[in-house]
Order: structure tokens, then sequence, then C-alpha cells
């Protein structure tokens, strides 16, 4: 059999704390130390810095999976969303914090493509699990306003967006609930993973192949971060799913060739001029799908 290969390299331009740097491309270990002087990102293509009981762990933002995809020129795919209805359907604290970070991602998803009454669902939705699960200040109907009143706006609507989970992240941080929080970083994860490979199945777009690629130093960083509850049966059973999916992973080469970054110290920005080689092929983009849809379905089921 013949097996297609891919094999990417890239330049990453990022907004970042260089404490922080080796987590995000890819140490061995989240840095221990808190975040000092965090430097506003306005961008959608930055990763997320996600501090939980001291350490940093880097994630991608749902919002940077998103445009990733509609810049490669792939439609608008409501049928790879989690219906708003099923709500309901969430009675655990576990099912609603996953599915809170799915339906951010697919409310991230649907405002990229200016799907606003849409959107306008996942919004619902969104508020609905925050007040099951007490962030309710996060998702409140000030918020569901604001974000009626900019519809067309998208620079706004996201902007709503990570300001509403930023509110969320830091009240379950107040409140001692990491692995809340831990949870719906995760969700958020897994959707957008399973948005990518949906769209590399369809388009074959080598940007989003690389991008799945390069998911392999943020699912360890995953896992370390929901290890700390894996005695919760539920967390067991989705760490044990993650850690399949990380032995396919395994199979995935990532070469960094390490380049002193630039730091700008009027704009306190530092810019990662490392490069990185994703080498992928075509089976094990397969075995990736299938595991990540296997995840997601015991998720939103």
């Amino acid at each position: 059999m013949t097996k297609k290969y891919f094999n990417f390299k890239n330049q990453t331009i990022a907004l970042a704390v260089i404490s922080v740097i080796a987590v995000s491309c890819g140490g061995d270990d989240p840095i221990e130390e808190p975040v000092e002087d965090p430097i506003e990102d306005n961008s959608t293509k930055e990763n997320q810095l996600m501090e939980i009981d001291g350490k940093v762990f880097s994630i991608p933002s749902p919002i940077q999976t998103a445009v990733l995809i509609k810049n490669a020129g792939t439609n608008y795919n409501k049928d790879i969303l989690n219906e708003p209805s099923k709500v309901t359907n969430y009675s655990t604290s576990y099912k609603k914090a996953i599915n809170l970070g799915i339906y951010g991602a697919d409310l991230g998803y649907v405002t990229m493509y200016d799907q606003t009454q849409d959107a306008i669902s996942y919004l619902t939705a969104v508020k609905a699990i925050g007040d099951d699960l007490g962030v309710s200040s996060a998702f409140d109907m000030e918020l569901v306003e604001r974000f009626e009143k900019n519809i067309g706006n998208k620079d706004s609507l996201l902007a709503l967006v990570s300001d509403a989970y930023k509110a969320s992240d830091n009240y379950l941080k107040n409140n001692q609930q990491n692995d809340v929080g831990g949870l719906i970083l995760a969700g958020g994860w897994i959707e957008s993973l399973y948005f990518a490979t949906s769209a590399a199945e369809m388009t074959n777009n080598e940007d989003i192949i690389r991008r799945i690629g390069e998911q392999k130093t943020t699912l360890n960083n995953l896992i370390k971060l929901l290890t700390p509850y894996y005695s919760k049966p539920e967390i067991t059973t989705l760490v044990d799913k993650l850690m399949e999916l990380n032995e396919i992973y395994d199979k995935v080469q990532i070469t960094y060739t390490f380049v002193a970054p630039t730091v700008d110290a009027e704009t306190k920005t530092t810019t990662v001029n490392s490069t990185s080689e994703v080498t992928i092929d075509g089976e094990l983009l397969k075995s990736i799908s299938e595991k990540i849809m296997e995840i997601r379905v015991d998720i939103i089921s």
C-alpha cells in the first residue's frame, strides 16, 4: 500500500511571555512559576496560556483553528457542530464542564463564519451550562445583550466570547474548581481537533494537516493538566482515551529548530522565530481522525 506523507516546515510568530516559551515550544514539563506581566493578545491566532495549580499550559484557542479552517476555503458546515438542544441532556458536572468547552468552540466557529442566528443559539447553550456550573457571572444576560447588539461585527463578537471565558476561568480558579476549568479547556481542544480532522478529510489542505500534527505537544500538555484528577471515574475514562490518542500521535514526527526569539522592549512583545517540521502520513491522519471522533461521540452523547 502506498502511503502519502505530509512534511511541513513553518515559522511561528507569537506574542508570549519569555518564561512560557518552553511550554509553547513543547518543553517536557509545564512551568511551575506564575506568569508575570502577561502581554495582551489581540490576535485570534495565538495560544491560550492557562495557569492551574501554579503550572502554565499552552493550548491552541478554538478560534485559532476556526480561522485556519475558514482561510483554507472550507465552507460553513453546521453538521459538524454539537446541537444546542442537547444541552439539557448533560446532567453531571463532568458532562456540563466538558460540553461547555465543546459549545464554546462551536460558538467560535459559527461566529467566524458570520452565522449570527446560530451564534445566538450557541451562546444560549453556553449560558445555560454556565449557570448550572455556577459561572453565571461570566455568561450573564448583559453578555447576551452585548452579543446581540454587536451582530455583524465579528471582531467584537470574538472579543466578547474571549471575555466570557476569561471571566469563567477566573471564577473557577478562585473557587478551587480547577478540574472543571481543565475539562472546559479539554472540550474546546477536542472539538477544535474534530473540526480540523473533518476539514482535512474534505480538503486535504496542507496547513490544516500540519496543524493536526502540531497537536502532539498540546495533547501531552492536556494529559498533564487532567492527570491530577485521574481518580474521578469520568476523568479516568477521558484521560485513558487521550492516552490512546497519544499513542497514535507518538508516530507523528516533529523536529524543532531553535532560533533565538527577538524582543521588542518598547511593545513588550516577543517574536518566536523557531521553526518546526511536521511529518504525518495519510494512514496516521486517518487514525487520529477516527480516535478523536470516538472521544467526541462519547462526550456529546
